[in-house]
């Protein structure tokens, strides 16, 4: 479990279009809710307002209605505008008490006067005595175990015969439901558009995201064209944030084109070097008889061998490091046969290359494919007895050249051996032991690999895969 997580973690902080969009989403997501919690705190507010108004408003018009009769009795002078009042259980009601009468019944209503939308309830007020014109707000259970919001305040009427029963405590109350409803139905809008807009401002983003990144897509498929052998350099038209690596980025590519060229001269001039005392060590002891020149003889073929092995290698070493190289390889190989037959044309040979349909292309350079093939031809033109065939495939990204003779072959325990430097399989045969060796390692430089196996011609197969040039 520690790896999946360590593997997901080096993905989210690797991928730049994940970093993006997470912070993106999240920052798009966090400001949805802040606006929705804020947007519907500020509604919920101003209903509470509103359902607090309207209660107000009805206060008043029942405090303003409120008159004694000829008898001193309480009534309205006028019913309530609202129809609400009229109808029982409607949710708005109002109710009128005497003052000192609830006192002496420890604040139990009596409901003196009353809405007939209350029918046979009454409203069970908290005990308390706002002052001559002030106005409570209370929460209280009514009919049908609603939950009624109500106003209360206290009213003098100067006119009464009795000052001890001019005292009257009014209250309107109404269904918290009217306030509730309405909010519930506004989130429910709020939310369904915030998530409308969410999903087109997340939408948005990943498209914008996706198009910032166009360019770096298009920097990636010039870099996979010169690492292909395509192109020598990075190719196309960049924005302006993007547009100084690739001029960096093509700087560095020719310098080291330059550093990788002006090493191979440096080895072109130390073989010059190298060669020039070993040909005049070699014309010392020409045709001149005798154990010490026979010596001398070999061990300079031998350093000329092994001069050429290094020097090729190194260069090998430093060339498959530049990208950009790419080498058709139909007529590197068409060439290579032609010398071939005239260098054995005594042995009338069979050189035969199958044709490919495609344009194949070695992604190296040229003269590394040359050495490689030549090696390959050389040795099997030795060995072969008349025919040699010579066949080209892909398979993936890799250039499969198979090399087929109708020789004596390598047994299977001599194979592994043969491609080490210096060893040979027949000691008979002229040579220094170095032709699959250097083809080996070539291949491996440039990340392929020589493989020796039984030939249906009834020798040697030799299979080489190397890296195929877009």
């Amino acid at each position: 479990m520690g790896v999946d997580r360590n593997n997901s973690s080096i993905a989210l902080h690797g991928s730049l279009r994940l970093r993006l969009l997470l912070g993106t989403l999240v920052w798009i997501a966090a400001s949805i809710i802040i606006a929705g919690w804020a947007l519907g705190g500020l509604f919920k507010q101003h209903v509470e307002k509103q359902f607090h108004t309207e209660l107000n408003t009805h206060l008043d018009q029942l405090a303003a209605h409120l008159v004694l009769d000829q008898t001193g009795r309480p009534s309205l002078s006028a019913a309530q505008s609202d129809p609400r009042f009229s109808k029982p259980y409607s949710g708005l009601y109002w109710q009128i008490d005497h003052l000192d009468r609830l006192k002496r019944q420890n604040g139990d209503a009596l409901g003196l006067l009353r809405s007939r939308s209350l029918w046979d309830d009454v409203l069970k007020v908290p005990a308390d005595t706002p002052s001559n014109g002030e106005i409570h707000q209370h929460r209280i259970a009514g009919p049908n175990k609603t939950m009624l919001g109500v106003v209360e305040r206290v009213v003098i009427l100067e006119d009464a015969p009795d000052q001890a029963a001019n005292v009257f405590r009014l209250n309107v109350a109404a269904d918290e439901k009217q306030m509730t409803e309405s909010v519930e139905r506004f989130n429910g809008m709020l939310w369904l558009a915030l998530g409308l807009l969410g999903g087109g401002l997340g939408l948005v983003a990943v498209i914008q995201v996706l198009i910032a990144l166009v360019p770096l897509r298009r920097l990636h498929g010039a870099l996979a064209a010169v690492h292909s052998g395509g192109t020598e350099r990075l190719e196309g038209h960049f924005p302006g944030e993007v547009q100084p690596l690739v001029e960096e980025f093509n700087t560095v590519l020719a310098q080291n084109a330059e550093v990788v060229e002006r090493a191979r001269t440096q080895a072109g001039n130390l073989a010059h070097a190298l060669k020039t005392p070993l040909s005049v060590i070699a014309n010392a002891v020409r045709g001149k008889d005798g154990e010490l020149a026979q010596l001398v003889h070999r061990q300079v073929e031998v350093a000329r061998k092994q001069i050429d092995y290094h020097l090729s290698r190194s260069r090998v070493a430093a060339s498959v490091r530049v990208p950009g190289a790419r080498t058709p390889v139909s007529p590197v190989l068409d060439g290579l046969v032609r010398v071939m037959r005239r260098i054995h044309a005594e042995r009338d040979l069979e050189l035969i290359v199958h044709p490919h349909s495609g344009l194949l292309a070695f992604r190296g350079e040229e003269q590394d494919l040359q050495e490689m093939l030549g090696n390959l031809l050389d040795n099997a033109c030795k060995w072969a007895e008349k025919r040699i065939e010579v066949a080209l495939a892909v398979v993936g990204d890799e250039l499969l050249i198979t090399l087929d003779d109708d020789g004596c072959g390598i047994a299977d325990k001599e194979r592994e051996r043969v491609l080490n430097r210096g060893e040979r399989a027949d000691e008979r045969v002229p040579g220094s032991g170095l032709g699959l060796a250097i083809v080996d390692d070539l291949a491996r430089l440039y990340g392929g690999r020589v493989e020796l196996a039984d030939s249906p011609l009834g020798g040697l197969r030799v299979v080489i895969a190397l890296p195929l040039a877009a």
